[in-house]
């Protein structure tokens, strides 16, 4: 991978987490939904291009999963045991695509 490629996925990280200190001040503040959700829409968006630079087969490794599964366990975590996602569940989820 070149340095341009791991200084772009840096930037990527360090924006979605800037947007997730906004996201959070902002609830704690009360501000309107609204705002919170264009917040929420665009982290949601830079979310999806850094996992998809992860998995892309350049970078793809058992390495780039775990960075994968680590930033979505730190941004869209586990609220409860109700969340956790089962077996079975994956399945389904995969047969529904």
């Amino acid at each position: 991978m070149k340095k341009s490629e791991v200084y772009k996925l840096i930037d990527l990280i360090e924006i979605i987490k800037q947007l997730d200190e906004l996201i959070a001040v902002h609830r704690k503040v009360g501000d309107s939904d609204f705002m919170i959700s264009q917040y929420e829409a665009k982290k949601t968006k830079l979310m999806g291009s850094l996992i998809d630079e992860l998995a892309s087969p350049p970078v793809q490794s058992a390495q780039s999963y775990l960075l994968i599964k680590m930033l979505l366990n730190k941004y869209y975590p586990v609220k409860s045991e109700q969340d956790l996602i089962m077996d079975g569940d994956i399945l389904k989820l995969a047969a529904a695509i």
